[in-house]
């Protein structure tokens, strides 16, 4: 009797062993976050013959338009070391009066009223009517034709209340907020801050409908971690061509371009952590950090189209590549489907 169930133990343990080896061997079906639509497509390159461009050459030609030529090659050999020097000391201006964007005053009022499902039109423009220059930057926004739902202007608040709702009103309050550090200096030749602008407020927008209609997630706070990247970029550019000129040397596209590249990521995360915004935010801009694998999270994914699907229409608006390879290009992007056809006649009518 004993033996016979000792060989019962035997055979079950052998069977629980070979079902466990099946189930090894069988290939795991990935978790719905892995396999977000469009986000393999946004990670892989265009196949041979199509239009489509990849990420790193959209990010490329929308350099050359900011700059006003084309960043060739590396460093050049005599900025190297100004550019070594610069890198040293620029991170450290995400806090510097100068150059660092501070906290908009009614930004932690909007994030409460963004967060609070219980928030009021009426609540929104209770807030966005204590800045007058808000105000005027907000009414401006919401005539353009991304945001502009009649052929009737929007004279008011209240008015814009009603007619973009509250989302869209959170979204416009939140742009007009960050919109003034764009404004290019006198001394700035360059078009770098109205590109940089223009890409920052439609890469806004293109990750707010991302997140809405591909990843669930909160479309405010993947616009307002697009406006922040954005506004980190200025703030690296400015540091740079102001130690350009103190040493009277003409900085070369590819060396500001390499600033970008490396230290943009990093004074960004500075800019949101001084802003005190969440550690969901501050974990999102860390996944895009220059050297970081694909982003994993639903905010990182949805910033990173947004960032891609900004410069296509920016690129296409100033007939710096055609409809056809922008469409291609956005659709390798992840941008498809209805909501993303509307989403693109929208950007491209602002030029």
């Amino acid at each position: 009797m004993l033996v016979q169930g000792l060989l019962f133990v035997l055979l079950v343990v052998a069977l629980a062993a070979l079902l466990l080896s099946l189930l090894r061997r069988r290939p795991q079906r990935a978790k719905p976050s892995d396999v977000a639509p469009g986000v393999a497509a946004a990670a892989a390159t265009p196949p041979p013959g199509s239009k489509a461009l990849g990420r790193d050459d959209v990010l490329h030609k929308l350099n050359a338009l900011a700059f006003g030529a084309e960043p060739r090659g590396p460093v050049p050999p005599a900025q190297v070391e100004i550019v070594a020097t610069i890198g040293a000391t620029i991170e450290s201006a995400a806090t510097d009066p100068r150059y660092a964007p501070r906290r908009p005053l009614l930004l932690p009022q909007l994030l409460r009223a963004a967060s609070d499902d219980g928030s009021s039109r009426k609540d929104l423009a209770d807030i966005i009517a204590r800045d007058p220059a808000l105000v005027g930057s907000l009414l401006k926004l919401a005539n353009g034709s991304y945001y502009r739902a009649s052929p009737n202007p929007v004279e008011s608040i209240d008015r814009a209340v009603t007619v973009l709702g509250t989302q869209g009103i959170r979204s416009l309050a939140a742009a007009a907020l960050v919109q003034p550090v764009f404004r290019a200096g006198s001394k700035d030749s360059s078009r770098f801050a109205e590109v940089t602008w223009e890409h920052t407020y439609r890469s806004g927008a293109a990750a707010e409908v991302f997140a809405f209609a591909v990843e669930g997630t909160d479309p405010f706070a993947a616009q307002l971690l697009a406006l922040v990247t954005g506004l980190a970029r200025m703030v690296v550019y400015r540091v740079a061509t102001d130690e350009y000129a103190a040493r009277g040397v003409k900085p070369e596209p590819s060396a500001l371009v390499s600033l970008l590249d490396e230290h943009a990521s990093v004074v960004a995360h500075e800019i949101a952590t001084t802003w005190e915004l969440s550690d969901r935010l501050l974990d999102t801009l860390d996944e895009q950090l220059r050297g970081s694998v694909r982003p994993v999270s639903d905010l990182g994914r949805s910033l990173r189209f947004g960032i891609v699907a900004g410069a296509l229409s920016v690129l296409a608006s100033e007939g710096a590549i055609d409809e056809e390879t922008a469409r291609a290009s956005l659709v390798a992007a992840g941008g498809t489907g209805k909501k993303f056809e509307r989403m693109w006649d929208r950007l491209t009518a602002e030029a």
